[in-house]
């Protein structure tokens, strides 16, 4: 069994020197992971047993309803036979994965989607991939290992959720007492104290990325030629040839990229033989589809056995090796002066336990995250980020800065997550709580129960500064307007009863507001510039606000009270020790006396 304080090895891993190096070579194909991680819809509507010959025609009317190659939300509820909703639901997640940062939809205002659509190709592209089944969950070699630590039942469940109405007032001045103490002995810098990274022996159901990757190639190559020939177009006169012109073949894009993680991407058709190089003044040739097939099969297939040999080669390497699913990440813990932004450059956090862990703009600046398996612990990610995914995480606090494509939150249980995100998707979890800032409606999907969701209530002072960065609305919240889809997710691998594909997935609810109180994020800025943002950039619904302004007044007249009540100095001693032994109970309680030892140091 791995020691649980053992830190987990996030430095890059050795590349494995080619034995016929080629320095003309071309880089490895890759499968565009984020299409595959945040753009698939449980709509059944949406799911095609045959793609190709069920989109060719529905390609045709959506060709029939365009205007200037785009197809608004109406000409999509129309041709698919789907609501206004599940229409806008379509265009919003195609444009959080789209591959092309210049495309009017990845720009587009919230309102002004409806009417500015989809590039048709996109489009056809991203109903394809709705008949993808994910990767089968592979189940943890050491399962009594797992049952140590998830899922667990806290002896404090509900601890605070019984406390009488004096109880509450009461409370509520801990909960500021703690915040005062909380931001007093706040880090001067993230790395001291003991905010560190440690191995937990948390369950790992997700498959690595290897494996992940490996199955969207293997997906890829068995539905290649439909794909292609869905871009292709006919040759005047010649009903039997298909060709792709250049730009259809940069669509592709959206599923594939040519590239090592962290570098940067450059267009799609300067990797290959037939469409690099083109004088940018004169329209490119039109290439056969057969041609393109050919030459993206053979791609894909020397990217299999890449990866194969990888995997080969750390299955035969010792047996003390990091962690197999830090192979394809970057390590968030080394030095980089480059940030890639693309998917590829993904930091991994895994197996956080019991302890506090920060990582800033510094660390993680455009750049994307996974937060996996961890468990009772307090995570702040404070930067401006593109996409997160909080996976198989229990009775942790997650604090997201400002996610700008779409976070995922699947497989968690009492989880409360705190974060500004343009779209957020929850999926099988329970008795998780999230408190957002979103400017999309929170997707609900999956077996989920005891959600309950609230608006944003907390704020760092760099939040707007990122914010901004990343293109959210602070005047958009969407908070309370979830949208709840099938409770069965068809691109998963596993077998589901008969008829229970239209089940619609339990939506949620949303936070009583005399429960909602402000986080309050220490001070970590200490030294440098410190940012503009004074308070919480969402406005608080007028429930919230009056919640928390009876609480403000309610602790006032406590406080007066307690000063203004005549005591024995004797007395005044006793008081003040039941309070200090109430704090205390409340801080063993909810865990919290863990991270005012970190904050205090060692």
């Amino acid at each position: 069994m791995t020691d649980e304080h053992d830190p987990i090895d996030q430095s890059p891993l050795p590349s494995t020197p080619d034995p016929n190096p080629n320095p003309n070579s071309n880089p490895l194909i890759h499968p565009r992971r984020v299409s595959f991680e945040h753009g698939l819809l449980p709509i059944q509507k949406l799911v095609f047993t045959d793609p190709i010959q069920t989109l060719a025609p529905i390609k045709q009317k959506l060709t029939d309803a365009a205007s200037n190659k785009r197809v608004g939300s109406s000409a999509i509820a129309d041709v698919l036979q789907i609501s206004g909703d599940h229409a806008r639901l379509v265009l919003e997640t195609l444009g959080s994965v789209l591959h092309s940062e210049s495309d009017p939809l990845v720009r587009a205002k919230p309102e002004e989607a409806d009417s500015i659509g989809a590039d048709l190709r996109d489009l056809v592209l991203f109903l394809y991939i709705q008949s993808y089944k994910k990767l089968t969950p592979r189940t943890h070699k050491d399962s009594a290992a797992v049952a140590d630590v998830w899922p667990s039942t806290s002896a404090f469940d509900g601890y605070l959720s019984a406390l009488s109405p004096i109880q509450e007032n009461m409370r509520y001045m801990i909960l500021l007492s703690y915040a005062w103490c909380f931001e007093k002995h706040a880090l001067s810098s993230s790395s001291g104290g003991c905010i560190r990274l440690v191995r937990s022996n948390s369950r790992r159901f997700m498959p690595s990325q290897a494996d992940d990757e490996a199955h969207q190639l293997s997906y890829l190559q068995k539905h290649l030629g439909n794909i292609i020939s869905l871009l292709g177009e006919h040759v005047e006169g010649e009903e039997e040839s298909l060709v792709i012109s250049m730009e259809s073949f940069e669509h592709l894009g959206f599923l594939v990229q040519f590239g090592d993680k962290g570098s940067d991407l450059s267009p799609l058709s300067q990797a290959t033989p037939f469409f690099a190089n083109s004088d940018p003044d004169m329209p490119a040739v039109p290439v056969p589809t057969s041609q393109v097939h050919d030459w993206l099969l053979q791609s894909i297939a020397s990217a299999l056995e890449s990866i194969t040999e990888r995997i080969s080669g750390k299955e035969n390497g010792p047996s003390n090796t990091s962690d197999q699913d830090d192979a394809m990440s970057d390590a968030c813990a080394a030095p980089t002066n480059k940030v890639a932004p693309s998917g590829r450059g993904t930091c991994l956090i895994e197996g956080v336990s019991k302890t506090s862990l920060v990582k800033q703009a510094s660390n993680l600046r455009g750049r994307s995250v996974k937060v996996v398996n961890c468990h009772d612990s307090v995570i702040y990610l404070l930067a401006p980020l593109r996409y997160a995914t909080v996976h198989g995480c229990s009775d942790t606090t997650i604090v997201l800065g400002a996610v700008g494509k779409a976070l995922r939150v699947e497989h968690c249980e009492r989880v409360h997550v705190i974060t500004a995100a343009k779209r957020v998707c929850i999926a099988n979890c329970r008795e998780c709580v999230f408190f957002l800032g979103v400017n999309q409606r929170p997707l609900i999907v999956g077996d989920n129960h005891k959600v309950q969701v609230a608006p944003y209530n907390t704020y760092y002072s760099h939040l707007e500064e990122h914010m901004s960065e990343v293109g959210l609305e602070s005047t958009i919240n969407k908070w309370d307007k979830p949208l709840a889809l099938g409770a069965v997710d068809p691109h998963d691998s596993l077998s589901h009863p008969a008829g229970v594909g239209d089940a619609q997935a339990e939506s949620a609810a949303c936070v009583d507001p005399d429960q909602f109180v402000n986080f309050l994020i220490p001070n970590w800025f200490s030294g440098e510039e410190i940012g503009s943002t004074k308070d919480n950039p969402f406005p608080l619904p007028d429930a919230y606000m009056a919640a928390q302004q009876r609480n403000i007044k309610n602790l006032d007249e406590t406080r007066r009270s307690l000063r203004e009540t005549p005591l024995e100095e004797n007395r005044k001693k006793e008081l003040s020790s039941a309070l200090h032994v109430y704090f205390k109970d409340w801080l063993y309680a909810s865990g919290n006396i863990r991270q005012l030892y970190c904050l205090q140091g060692d």
